[in-house]
């Protein structure tokens, strides 16, 4: 382990920058006990709660309705009378369901779930109906949705339904309830089996006929009629996952061998779920159909209907609004939420028997745009009413800002009111801590922590209006986020186990995973029908994930997962090398290297930043996380071969004569103009990669943006972010948050940050992405809050204002909140920090600054180092900075 702190010390993204220095002024600051406790940073170790085993669940069984094969899309019920003859004391246990399941009991609605999994490591999710049972007669009801398609959270798997309850009563009696033959099941025709795949990445078109739902099927006095049958017991046990039994996938042939798989514990807390309310109706029309809608709405025919913009409701009263039918035009009503948010759209519908209304969801719109919101990824559920009134909610969720209603039937007055969304959002451990001076900043924060909101749950992904699936490389960095500006750990504990568990047998990583996108992408790769297969770059970006996360915890134990196949990946990577010795860009088979979509021109022009990129990953985050578990030999391997890609990659790309690396250099001779990637120049900076220091250059055209640069999209932003900090360049940093990233559409509509730094409403743009940086970075740059060794035992505070007048913050440390403040500007700036008891800090300031803290180990040149004492507050007052 004492390599592992011996190499972290380099620091997080490889040593400080060097800073100008001007006039060297002694600058008086104050220490007052922040409480009465110690200076002994390793007094108190870390204490880490492992992941929770699931118990032997027998005698449970896993059920399903009896069948020999489950067609795409079937929904099915499963219903238990349980009779209790007291209040339970406590009522726990477990669930699971494949694919997803939503749980009630007595009728109200408990838990969904469960999370998006690989599924030969599917998790069941803990019970707790304490609260939910009463004495005498219950009924514990689950909605299952067997997918059968893969789609964006959903890669493969067999259906089935798991539950097991302990009920132990206040004498210390104790009854169990399991999943077995004595549930009823009953295939819900409401849903119609076997309906169409919505999307490439979404897989339920939901579609829901209230006249075919047996109404009140969860409740005690229910009387399951002849289509309620005994459920039918799996050959599986109940602590492998459903893909291991016998029951046939017909679809796609998938099985999953029972020593090779495994039912885990939920690893993550459940999510927390509240009511928002549309804020407005926004706009009305009515729609003349030419086509049927139905026709339309499964082929999208053009030319399908005629408009007409005239209001198409009247008021009826807070909350309510009245429509009249007339049997021939479809009635369309648009809300509006006040932001984005994810969660299970919903209305409540007095109609006539068999009104069909399409309810379609949307990020982004203008009124008096298209008519219908069909623009998005096909996201729209229709349901149909059966008299009276109605409350729909989809079964899936959804990404919404907009929330549209197409009532079309009979003639007669309908009546829709309670337009909401039931938002779904991690609990997290800790409330986002910062605040600056500027109301334009401040919104920006409010908009980045929105996102990770939306993008952040049980999976990290990109965003959940079109795909929901989990990536590393670009979406990685939300890790970041959640460590310092959260305090949350074990989402990202989950994201490096679940992600690593979709490696090829090759070695590469499938990029996105738990997810549908990569197993067909290898599919149609093998016959050059995709241009994208499994990103390798992604792979790379995994490995400086989970340095993270070491770095962030300190808990190594959580690396026992994913280390073999970072291995095995490092392998891989040995054996895509050209003759120059460089690894390739193209020609590489199934899998591909993306980099960015945007920030280049060729494919090849990738090459550069590719290559320095995974110089970089074993050179650094691997060998130290091969030294953590002791295996030096790995480590000096990962490190040589990391040399000799660097040395490759300067041979191949550095110009002399620009001073920099030229990401066509090798093809200038076919290609008229230099061509430089912001991705290259950044990573050359941050790892020290450029030759003899020669930094300049690379760091003009970082401040400058010239137009032969690749400018890489938002997502990847936060690489030039990280290097204009290091080279001391916070000042161009806070103009890009301010004039590039407060100012985008998503921010100032959506409280959100959007996928690409331009985007359209009524389209496929994605308003609501991963592009978080500007949250990070004021922690890790501008505060410049950053661990020293794994387990944030010792820590670097490099602050860098610029001009921000004002900047408070805390960060959410394994071992105590970190507090920062800063007030004033250059020259006459009046900083406070806070460490608790268990960290050790150092204070990087520019030579000129001087303070009367300890001095500590020698900095580079132009700047000066600093102990912070643990325990403490320290009040300063800088003259130079």
């Amino acid at each position: 382990m004492s390599g592992a702190n011996d190499i972290s010390r380099r620091g997080f993204l490889v040593g400080s920058a060097t800073a100008g220095a001007s006039l060297a002024l002694m600058q008086g600051c104050s220490l007052t006990d922040s409480q009465d406790r110690g200076d002994n940073t390793f007094a108190q170790p870390l204490v880490h709660e492992p992941p929770v085993r699931l118990p032997d669940l027998n005698p449970a069984r896993w059920i399903w309705y009896p069948s020999q094969r489950c067609l795409q899309n079937t929904f099915v019920l499963f219903r238990r009378n349980v009779s209790l003859v007291g209040k339970p004391k406590k009522a726990t246990g477990w669930i699971s369901a494949d694919s997803r399941y939503l749980l009630t009991v007595n009728g109200k609605r408990i838990q969904w779930g469960p999370s998006p999994c690989d599924p030969r490591w599917l998790e069941a999710d803990p019970l707790d109906l304490t609260g939910a049972l009463v004495a005498g007669e219950n009924v514990i009801g689950a909605t299952v949705l067997f997918y059968g398609v893969g789609e964006g959270t959903w890669p493969a798997g067999k259906p089935g339904f798991l539950f097991r309850l302990e009920i132990e009563y206040a004498d210390g009696r104790v009854e169990t309830v399991i999943s077995d033959e004595e549930w009823r099941a009953h295939l819900c025709r409401a849903w119609p089996p076997g309906h169409y795949k919505r999307d490439f990445c979404r897989t339920l078109q939901e579609e829901f006929d209230a006249r075919l739902y047996p109404y009140g099927w969860d409740m005690a006095e229910f009387k399951p009629d002849q289509d309620w049958l005994a459920a039918m017991p799996l050959q599986c046990s109940p602590n492998d996952p459903p893909v291991c039994a016998s029951y046939p996938d017909y679809l796609h042939g998938f099985h999953g061998e029972s020593d090779a798989c495994e039912l885990r514990a939920r690893s993550t807390a459940l999510l927390k779920e509240h009511m928002v309310p549309a804020s407005e109706l926004a706009e009305s029309l009515w729609l003349t159909w030419k086509r049927p809608p139905q026709e339309y709405f499964e082929f999208g025919v053009p030319a399908a209907f005629d408009v007409d913009r005239s209001p198409a409701f009247t008021e009826g009263g807070p909350g309510k609004w009245h429509v009249q039918l007339d049997g021939r035009r479809g009635a369309v009503l648009t809300f509006e939420l006040a932001e984005q948010v994810i969660g299970w759209p919903g209305f409540a519908i007095e109609a006539a028997e068999g009104t069909v209304i399409e309810l379609l969801v949307h990020e982004a719109h203008d009124v008096g745009g298209p008519p219908l919101l069909n623009t998005h990824w096909n996201s729209w559920s229709r349901f149909v009413c059966r008299e009276g009134v109605n409350h729909f909610e989809t079964f899936d969720f959804e990404s919404v800002r907009w929330l549209q209603l197409h009532i079309h039937g009979d003639p007669g007055k309908v009546t829709v009111s309670d337009i909401h969304v039931r938002r779904r959002i991690f609990p997290w451990p800790h409330p986002v801590s910062v605040q600056v001076d500027e109301p334009e900043l401040q919104r920006l924060i409010g908009a980045t922590v929105n996102t990770v909101n939306n993008s952040c749950q049980e999976t990290c992904v990109d965003g959940m209006a079109r795909e929901r699936q989990q990536y590393s490389g670009d979406c990685g960095h939300q890790l970041h986020a959640l460590h310092l500006a959260f305090g949350e750990t074990t989402l990202s504990r989950r994201f490096i186990t679940t992600f690593s568990q979709g490696q090829a047998p090759d070695g590469y990583f499938l990029d996105c995973w738990p997810a549908y996108d990569r197993l067909a992408r290898m599919m149609e790769r093998t016959v050059g029908l995709a241009g994208w297969g499994p990103l390798i770059d992604h792979g790379v970006g995994f490995n400086f994930d989970c340095w993270y996360h070491y770095l962030y915890t300190g808990n190594l134990k959580d690396l026992d997962e994913p280390y073999p196949r970072l291995l095995r990946f490092f392998d891989y990577l040995t054996t895509i090398c050209d003759e120059r010795g460089l690894l390739k860009v193209e020609g590489l088979g199934i899998p591909c290297v993306w980099i960015d979509h945007v920030a280049y021109q060729k494919q090849h022009h990738k090459q550069c930043a590719f290559n320095l990129y995974a110089a970089a990953m074993l050179q650094h985050p691997l060998p130290a996380i091969c030294r953590a578990f002791g295996d030096k030999q790995r480590a000096e391997r990962a490190e040589a071969f990391g040399r000799g890609l660097l040395a490759a990659a300067v041979k191949a790309f550095w110009s002399r004569e620009h001073r920099t690396f030229v990401v066509n250099l090798p093809w200038l001779a076919k290609e008229e103009d230099i061509r430089l990637c912001d991705r290259s120049l950044a990573t050359a900076i941050l790892f020290d990669q450029c030759p003899d220091g020669q930094t300049d250059v690379s760091l003009r055209a970082l401040v400058d943006c010239p137009k032969n640069m690749g400018f890489s999209y938002p997502a990847n932003a936060n690489w030039r972010l990280w290097a204009l900090g290091k080279m001391g360049r916070a000042d161009v940093i806070l103009k890009d948050l301010r004039e590039r990233w407060a100012t985008m559409d998503s921010v100032l509509l959506n409280n959100t940050l959007q996928e690409d730094w331009k985007v359209t409403a009524d389209s496929g743009s994605q308003w609501s992405h991963c592009p978080v940086s500007p949250l990070f970075v004021l922690y890790m740059t501008i505060a410049g809050i950053r661990p020293l060794e794994p387990g944030f035992g010792r820590c670097e505070i490099r602050p860098q204002l610029a001009d921000l007048r004002e900047l408070s913050l805390t960060a959410r440390t394994v071992r105590g909140p970190v507090e920062f403040s800063s007030k004033g500007l250059k020259g006459d700036r009046k900083m406070t920090i806070s460490l608790p008891p268990w960290i050790a800090g150092e204070l990087v300031l520019p030579d000129a600054e001087r303070v009367e803290l300890e001095p500590t180990a020698a900095a580079v040149t132009g700047q000066r180092r600093y102990r912070l004492p643990s325990g403490k507050t320290v009040k300063l007052h800088l003259r130079t900075t």
